[in-house]
């Protein structure tokens, strides 16, 4: 990792900047809720495995995705036909700034997330969240419930989940095209992946909207350990905005370790999507921050659990 760095406030949106925001989340003025379920293909070989993907108890209730990534001939065989995807979809990606605003003409902002029904790991809701910027008031939202049919492994969530964002994203521009975000803030990375190529990266390539990979937890590639990068973050990253370069063994910058909020001192993890650089993704992570996840993505976490708990199965 390199040294801390503390962002000072820009004219434009590619440097590195923090404010302290105050806002609230607001009642929003455009609320659908829709039901879909689907099967989660992008490839042969996850379609085939899709075919016998869902198993349920006696009486159909609690659903759960069948590990079939226990057999060992139809795991190799959608993680080479995935990472494949992954590497075509990678040579896509933008990792410059390539949008038509700035920190200062930027007005909305798009947060996808999935949650899942306690003890369920098929049946979620899908949730996208628009607000405005800087105000982030919740001005669209957005939810579905939807049907997982790909077990979750490391490295391919995009292919259990990206579908059913692209769906929102695409009902949205297809209703509400005058809320449709300039960028979209994703629960899941994007170059910080074992392939450079994480959820936010396939989101971004898939919608052609710039999007920005934020990460709970510090993925460990090239190098990058949890001990490392901890200790220097508890040493470095002393405030709201402070940040570290996550610099692997090979001298790529995979992404930042940011302090979003003064009352959280852990870090979340930011990396490019697409069509954004690294500093732009830091600096809108930053502004939009209340606590440590930034509200976009935080929103419609909270939102679309409260959608399940008001829906139940």
């Amino acid at each position: 990792t390199t040294p801390a760095t503390t962002p000072t406030t820009p004219t434009s949106a590619s440097a590195a900047a923090t404010t302290n925001s105050t806002a609230s989340a607001a009642a929003a003025s455009a609320t659908a809720a829709t039901t879909t379920t689907s099967t989660a293909t992008t490839s042969a070989a996850s379609a085939a495995a899709a075919e016998t993907a869902v198993e349920g108890d006696a009486d159909g209730e609690n659903h759960h995705c069948r590990t079939w990534a226990e057999n060992p001939d139809l795991l190799a065989k959608c993680r080479a036909e995935w990472v494949k995807e992954q590497h075509a979809l990678r040579d896509r990606v933008v990792c410059v700034d390539q949008h038509d605003w700035t920190i200062d003409t930027l007005r909305l902002i798009g947060g996808v997330d999935i949650s899942f029904i306690k003890g369920n790991d098929c049946d979620a809701c899908a949730s996208l969240v628009v607000m405005e910027f800087p105000s982030l008031k919740v001005v669209y939202e957005e939810y579905a419930m939807v049907k997982l049919t790909q077990p979750y492994i490391s490295g391919f969530l995009a292919f259990r989940e990206v579908e059913f964002l692209v769906q929102r994203v695409d009902k949205l521009r297809a209703t509400r095209p005058d809320l449709l975000p300039q960028v979209i803030m994703v629960d899941g990375n994007g170059l910080l992946h074992y392939e450079k190529c994480g959820l936010a990266c396939h989101l971004g390539v898939l919608t052609d909207i710039p999007t920005i990979g934020l990460g709970k937890n510090l993925l460990c590639v090239d190098g990058m350990t949890n001990e490392a990068v901890g200790e220097e973050a508890s040493q470095k990253l002393l405030r709201k905005g402070d940040f570290l370069l996550l610099q692997g063994d090979s001298g790529f910058i995979w992404g930042a370790a940011l302090r979003a909020a003064d009352n959280a001192p852990n870090p979340v993890y930011v990396s490019i999507g697409h069509r954004v650089s690294l500093e732009t993704a830091v600096l809108v992570a930053a502004k939009t921050s209340l606590y440590r996840i930034p509200e976009p993505v935080r929103q419609a976490d909270q939102r679309s659990r409260q959608f399940l708990r008001d829906h139940p199965l």
